[in-house]
């Protein structure tokens, strides 16, 4: 017979097995299954070795350090849904009130300094020195109530009309082409109103591109992200560019039209790189055309040419060999800029004004501004424009949609561009392009207007939710 080896039995018959230790390397038996440590404990059980209780204590300990590290080291704590409380989130009201007080002031500094600069023109023509303060005194309060209607509606009405209002302003840019356009110092700009009253359809397709090109960005959504997209985008942009044009032979006005598309396109955008790439290029190509141009200029009778863009260009480039003829006008500005010194000569007490500066209470304002209150004038505007184009950007930021907050950035765009051309032209940077300095410059259609697209923003403005805590 073969033989087996006897195991020992406990109690309930079970046999005690040896098992290998993981830290010694020598074998025990193991705890019988159902002994306890109380006093009945059996008598047949080995005691266990020291270098086990060792290895088993110090395994302990690292456990208890590692926890104790953990609950050191602070953990992030999950989202967790506030508490819902009886009382509803209350929601404050908003409305940009300091974008209004600044609107305000300059509306009322562009009247005193347009009564300053039109007085004796307006007198010499009309025999009354206030007949440009009168008519923009009235153009601005019918201003303030438009802008005070508009900013009650509620602009997503705006994206429901928009191509309406795009193909409208290109209607109305092509009557002037008709027999109701009205010719004025040799542009034909304007359209004959009713109880001779004009109006110039360019300002009304700077305020339809901003809200059309808002809304196409937001209907394509990620598709204006691609090549496609964007090319589309950019030609609505350039045919209403091109209208303004070509209908109403308004260079400056077309160059802020397609600079607000360009700017909307990038600032929907996610990549900046291609925009850059696209500044730098076109840059580029500028610098290289102005030397073409002005070594044409020099080795051609450009100066005989009847095309009046041309004659500008040829100015802008030697304005003193022309000082009394095409930068006649662009000279005096910049000696009465020189006059003015620091604090300028005084309010009223401009001498460039006296029929020296043909119609400065246009285009010229600023001249006059710098010559009277000097330095600190300038600085003044600079300023205040300054606060206008921040709140402008506070409601683009902080509008309840993307639509919102496109228009708000059209809006600033329309201002920093005429603003910087204004300055450019009247510091001769750049040829003359008729531009206006916005609230200050003497011009009904482009104050009604320029009131109207406050509005909106100030509309804008008052669908900003401001929680209370």
């Amino acid at each position: 017979m073969k033989s087996r080896i006897v195991r020992p039995v406990n109690r309930r018959g079970q046999t005690n097995r040896k098992k290998r230790s993981t830290v010694s390397g020598d074998t025990q038996p193991m705890r019988p299954v159902g002994q306890s440590y109380g006093r009945n404990r059996l008598s047949d059980t080995q005691p266990m070795p020291a270098a086990e209780i060792r290895a088993k204590y110090n395994a302990y300990r690292q456990t208890i350090d590692r926890r104790r590290e953990v609950l050191r080291t602070p953990q992030p704590q999950p989202a967790r849904r506030k508490p819902r409380t009886s009382a509803k989130t209350k929601y404050e009201k908003y409305f940009d009130y300091d974008l209004l007080l600044v609107i305000v002031f300059l509306m009322c500094f562009g009247l005193v300094m347009l009564y300053s600069t039109s007085a004796y023109e307006a007198d010499a023509d009309f025999g009354n020195d206030l007949y440009y303060f009168i008519r923009q005194a009235l153009i601005a309060a019918a201003g303030f109530v438009v802008m005070f209607v508009v900013s009650k509606i509620d602009y997503h009405i705006y994206g429901a009309f928009a191509f309406e209002i795009y193909i409208f302003a290109m209607f109305m840019m092509a009557l002037v082409q008709t027999p109701l356009g009205l010719e004025f110092n040799g542009a034909r700009r304007w359209i004959r109103l009713p109880g001779n009253q004009t109006l110039q359809p360019a300002e009304i397709t700077k305020i339809a591109v901003i809200l059309f090109i808002a809304y196409e960005l937001c209907r394509l959504g990620k598709k204006a992200y691609t090549l496609k997209g964007m090319i589309r985008v950019f030609a609505f942009g350039a045919i209403a560019s091109g209208g303004v044009l070509f209908l109403t032979d308004n260079l400056s006005t077309a160059i802020i039209v397609m600079a607000i598309t360009c700017i909307l396109i990038f600032v929907t955008h996610p990549k900046t790189k291609p925009f850059v790439a696209i500044v730098v290029v076109g840059a580029l190509i500028a610098a290289v055309g102005i030397i073409i141009l002005s070594v044409m200029i020099a080795n051609t009778d450009a100066a005989g040419s009847d095309n009046f863009r041309l004659q500008r260009v040829i100015s802008w480039l030697n304005p003193e060999a022309t000082a009394a003829t095409g930068s006649y006008q662009v000279m005096q500005g910049l000696y009465a800029i020189g006059s003015g010194g620091l604090f300028g000569k005084g309010l009223g007490n401009s001498t460039q004004k006296l029929g020296v500066i043909p119609e400065a209470q246009n285009d010229m304002i600023l001249v006059v501004i710098c010559e009277e209150l000097g330095v600190f004038g300038a600085l003044l505007i600079l300023i205040l424009f300054g606060v206008l184009l921040y709140r402008l950007m506070f409601i683009a930021k902080n509008a309840p949609d993307l639509y919102g907050s496109l228009i708000a950035t059209g809006i600033f765009a329309h201002i920093a561009l005429q603003v910087i051309l204004n300055i450019a032209v009247v510091t001769g940077l750049l040829p003359t392009t008729g531009i206006t300095l916005p609230f200050i410059s003497y011009g009904g259609t482009a104050i009604l207007f320029l009131m109207a697209e406050m509005g909106v923003a100030l509309g804008i403005s008052r669908r900003i939710r401001l929680e209370v805590e």
